[in-house]
């Protein structure tokens, strides 16, 4: 009997990728792509969006903290729900949302003066969207590979991710100047919209079923234990919610004004979140094929860069010296960010990955809310430049003291398991039980 019609049109199609890059990895992978392209600029508009409206610098931070306090409100409840419910059906959700609000505040936008509880009300949508969207998406990637191809797939996931933010932040600053932040936001919206139709053709078919839970309340002790029992996992979260906050306090608030008031506007800041990007693909690059020994001890050293771009900010350097510092931090915490995954692949059980990844998450942001809407206070009281100086000294302060847990000194690379007997590379099953056949805000 002959081949079906459809098998040419498959080989030919598994050709074109990886053998361990299926079908739920590349659909991740590009609907991360759409979704950077917009959300980078958007992040940009949306300081832009107060600021033309006749707000100020800590207006700014006040639309910044209402996106960030609903992502720490919710994300436990959303890792508890994507370990629950299919981690698919979550994303699409969030998207929706996602799509809707910000394309309502583009509408306010383009058409009238935006006043600040406006913003404010669907920047917080946005973030509620994020807080149920990011431990689902991250559970699902982690699930989504093996342990022998797990290094790679990260780099390349983030490689792709943070590629599209590179053209997302300067076209998004080149937008802004040329027709305004409201196009930018609806482009977001749009972004939103496209990625949760391919995210809604996820293969969730090999799926294991869920053991029935004790409930909501249940399962989020379950991971509070997985949690608090791994040193090197909560230290390291603890390291992030000082850094996430003083680094997004400069980035999301003084970096604009910065840009506004000493280098010409949106269109070089979005230039050097821009060079921030391309860092990201170089560390990603070297992450396909450097395979650290000592996963978190290698990842938590490269942290100390990301006390460089407060620093520019507060000196303030040239555009041309600002993109070269924000190109290093980029490297450095890529190199982070793919240690990080592959030891949370590496070291938690998957029908645990989105609690876990929810507490991570929360963790890491819960002071950003604060750190965004004192930002303005405090430049009022001690100055931008001190303000700036002060977010580059809490970086380097937290980082030293994580490299004080043993823990985070010892963690090695395990060596992946072997095949399974009689299976090729790619169809060996992977450890996670939410097999795809291939494999996180």
């Amino acid at each position: 009997m002959s081949s079906p019609p459809t098998a040419p049109s498959r080989t030919t199609a598994h050709r074109r990728r990886p053998a361990w890059a299926g079908r739920n990895y590349t659909l991740l992978t590009g609907a991360a792509v759409v979704t950077n392209l917009g959300s980078h600029g958007a992040l940009i508009a949306s300081a832009f969006a107060v600021l033309e409206a006749g707000g100020s610098g800590g207006d700014v931070g006040l639309v910044a903290a209402a996106r960030t306090l609903p992502l720490v409100l919710f994300l436990l409840i959303g890792g508890a729900l994507a370990d629950r419910m299919p981690r698919h059906r979550v994303m699409v959700a969030a998207n929706a949302l996602n799509c809707v609000s910000q394309a309502a505040f583009a509408v306010l936008v383009l058409t009238g003066q935006p006043q600040l509880w406006q913003m404010m009300l669907l920047t917080a949508l946005c973030g509620t969207g994020q807080a149920f969207f990011n431990p689902a998406a991250e559970g699902m990637l982690l699930a989504s590979v093996s342990a022998e191809h797990a290094n790679r797939a990260f780099a390349l996931f983030r490689m792709a991710m943070n590629g599209a933010g590179i053209g997302g932040a300067a076209l998004g600053g080149a937008m802004i100047a040329a027709i305004g932040p409201g196009w930018v936001l609806a482009v977001d919206a749009a972004a939103f919209a496209v990625a949760g139709a391919m995210r809604a053709f996820l293969d969730v078919g090999h799926v294991a079923d869920r053991a029935p839970g004790g409930g909501l309340l249940a399962d989020l002790r379950e991971g509070w234990v997985e949690f608090r029992t791994r040193p090197w996992l909560w230290s390291i979260v603890l390291q992030f919610s000082v850094v996430v906050a003083v680094v997004g306090a400069a980035e999301a608030v003084y970096g604009p004004l910065v840009a506004r008031d000493q280098l010409g506007g949106p269109a070089p800041w979005g230039l050097a979140l821009g060079f921030f990007g391309i860092g990201t693909i170089a560390g990603a690059v070297l992450m396909m094929v450097w395979k650290p020994r000592r996963l978190l001890l290698v990842g938590t050293l490269c942290v100390f860069p990301l006390a460089l771009p407060s620093a520019g900010l507060a000196v303030p350097l040239p555009v041309w010296g600002l993109c070269a510092v924000m190109f290093v931090s980029g490297t450095a915490i890529e190199v982070f960010g793919v240690n990080w995954m592959t030891t949370m692949h590496q070291e938690i059980p998957e029908e645990k990955f989105s609690r876990v990844s929810a507490y991570d998450w929360f963790g890491s942001v819960s002071m950003l809310p604060l750190a965004t809407a004192v930002a303005g206070p405090v430049e009022s009281a001690f100055g931008r430049t001190s303000a700036l100086w002060g977010c580059a000294a809490l970086v380097v302060l937290g980082t030293a003291a994580v490299l004080f847990v043993p823990d985070v000194r010892r963690v090695t690379r395990k060596a992946a398991p072997p095949k399974a007997a009689g299976l090729p590379a790619a169809a060996a099953p992977a450890p996670a039980a939410e097999s795809s056949g291939v494999s996180p805000g």
